[in-house]
């Protein structure tokens, strides 16, 4: 008998933890987290005056604890507000990333447009005089069109060249032949002839390539930082589930429950927990990516001989080239019109101008914005590496969020938290998206139900990047319904709340890390003998007792 009781002591000794975080006999006072929990804001009332048994626990492993049912609830949607909260956070620190890129870009584009149009007013005012006062409409309405399609509204772009050089055509022609009485009908029979009279040389065709080629690049590199702000706001403010509330809680304040205040997360258990929760985010990748690189390769577009700069700039040269180039073989191009519209009868003033405008002589139009030249290289390069450094952000959020709470140091793979104790974890990390939850230890997560609002952002990401495709090939795109509260490129990027400026959230260029697949059966991996081991130590504390009372 005596053996047996010696025995049964050892086992009892052997059942208590010989060092870390110790189940004392004597229960340990809550003072610590009575604190701890006050300081998040919650009443104290209910708080343990010293530990308790942990059968209550519903998250949290079920050993000795300072927390009771309503204080793990508390914690957990604690939790889950906190990380809502960082994953806003870093979304807007993006996303005012974005929209100042975008400012800037629309704002310096707008400034083009408008130095070129009161260049060319300037201009064209001592060269041109009567024929340009008396027809300024005409040029006003064409820079009112390229603003007006450059904003996104359902302008075609074509038919606003077209109709813009059938109208000088009228009202150059009409300047020139002022000794004659010319009808509306006549004139609409001038504008028929156009195409194969060619008044304007190779001009109209030559400027409407290029001001295809770089307003549909510019417009559609606008709206891309549009859409993706938008994407990234939205996203930012998914709720996250149930099951990443629990899983966050047993990672972030599990530790405080069980007296283990100062245990930070393993790494690697971290990164589970997360990709866990963003694993709908993660989906985003594949489409984020693509609209990242298509916007690149439309940015190319946007510089060089052929840029936005040297394109809208020079409009008044080119305008007024054409026009010269009118003027100077009038009595050709009145010959062909007489013959396919009909002879004309005088009856209109003896005075045409033409020969006035033509002693003054060709002047050369400022296309340059001076010390201002090449901002827009500097803008472009600025929002392109911009781009290459969010396109991993999706499945770079884990390690991200992971950076700053994880344990590090000299054995911290030993005595970090790994959701039960402070141990090491030995679950392997997991891969990115959805489809691999299914083999996450930490977050059980129903790979069959994917988030609708995500879903539907990989879609505008799909939709916006087709389009910015066509416009790499030069076809005119339709903006409108690009998405379900944004149109056009000034409805604003944060329509829901204010921009802030947050801390720049930078995206480190590496490569991932190896990922690799954990056992389904691992999945069952959710507590360990520590947790039953009061109940064992009750059990054999009985059974000694009865021992020694015979």
């Amino acid at each position: 008998m005596d053996s047996f009781i010696i025995a049964a002591l050892a086992l009892c000794a052997l059942m208590v933890p010989a060092h870390g975080e110790k189940w004392n006999i004597k229960a340990r006072s809550c003072s610590d987290i009575k604190q701890f929990y006050g300081g998040k804001g919650f009443a104290l009332d209910g708080v343990p005056q010293s530990e308790i048994s942990g059968e209550h626990l519903r998250i949290c492993p079920q050993g000795y604890t300072c927390c009771t049912s309503e204080m793990e609830e508390n914690l957990a949607v604690q939790s889950r507000r906190e990380m809502e909260g960082l994953l806003k956070e870093a979304g807007r620190s993006l996303q005012t990333s974005l929209t100042g890129r975008y400012k800037a870009f629309d704002g310096y584009f707008l400034q083009l447009l408008n130095h070129s149009a009161i260049s060319l007013q300037e201009i064209f005012i001592p060269i041109w005089g009567s024929v340009y006062s008396q027809n300024s409409q005409a040029f006003t309405d064409l820079y009112t069109d390229l603003r007006h399609y450059y904003q996104g509204s359902n302008v075609n772009l074509e038919e606003v060249l077209n109709e813009f050089w059938s109208r000088l055509l009228e009202k150059l022609f009409h300047q020139a032949n002022k000794q004659y009485f010319i009808g509306e009908d006549y004139l609409e029979c001038v504008s028929k002839q156009i195409e194969t009279l060619r008044p304007f040389g190779d001009t109209p065709r030559a400027l409407k390539m290029a001001v295809t080629h770089v307003f549909v690049a510019a417009r559609s590199f606008a709206q891309g930082l549009v859409i993706s702000g938008e994407v990234v706001r939205k996203v930012s403010q998914v709720l996250l589930s149930q099951e990443c509330m629990n899983a966050m809680m047993k990672m972030t304040y599990c530790p405080h429950c069980r007296g283990m205040a100062t245990a930070r997360p393993c790494t690697n258990y971290c990164y589970n927990v997360m990709k866990g929760c963003l694993a709908n985010q993660a989906d985003l990748n594949t489409e984020w990516r693509h609209l990242a690189e298509t916007m690149i390769q439309v940015a190319e577009r946007l510089n060089g001989p052929m840029g936005v700069e040297s394109v809208v700039l020079t409009l008044p040269h080119r305008i007024s080239e054409a026009m010269f180039t009118m003027m100077d073989n009038m009595d050709n191009i009145n010959n062909k019109l007489f013959q396919a519209c009909g002879p004309l009868r005088e009856g209109g003033t003896s005075s045409t101008g033409v020969d006035e405008i033509l002693k003054r002589g060709k002047v050369t139009v400022e296309d340059s914005l001076g010390e201002g030249a090449n901002k827009m290289e500097k803008l472009v390069s600025d929002v392109t590496i911009r781009l290459r450094d969010m396109q991993s952000y999706w499945v770079s959020l884990p390690r991200i969020l992971c950076s700053d709470r994880v344990a590090t140091g000299t054995g911290a793979e030993e005595k970090c938290w790994n959701g039960i104790n402070r141990a090491r974890y030995l679950p392997e990390v997991i891969g990115d998206g959805l489809a691999s939850q299914i083999n996450n230890p930490e977050v059980e997560i129903d790979i069959t139900k994917p988030d609708m609002t995500i879903r539907q952002q990989i879609m505008q990401l799909k939709i916006m990047t087709h389009r910015l495709k066509n416009a790499l090939n030069g076809q005119d795109v339709d903006f409108q319904d690009t998405s379900d509260d944004v149109s056009g490129s000034g409805s604003g990027m944060c329509a829901d709340e204010p921009c802030s400026r947050g801390p720049r959230l930078v995206v480190p260029s590496t490569d991932q890390p190896i990922l690799y697949e954990y056992p389904p059966e691992n999945k069952k991996v959710k507590a360990s003998a520590l947790q039953i081991l009061p109940s064992v130590t009750i059990l054999l504390l009985s059974l000694l007792l009865l021992l020694l009372r015979r």
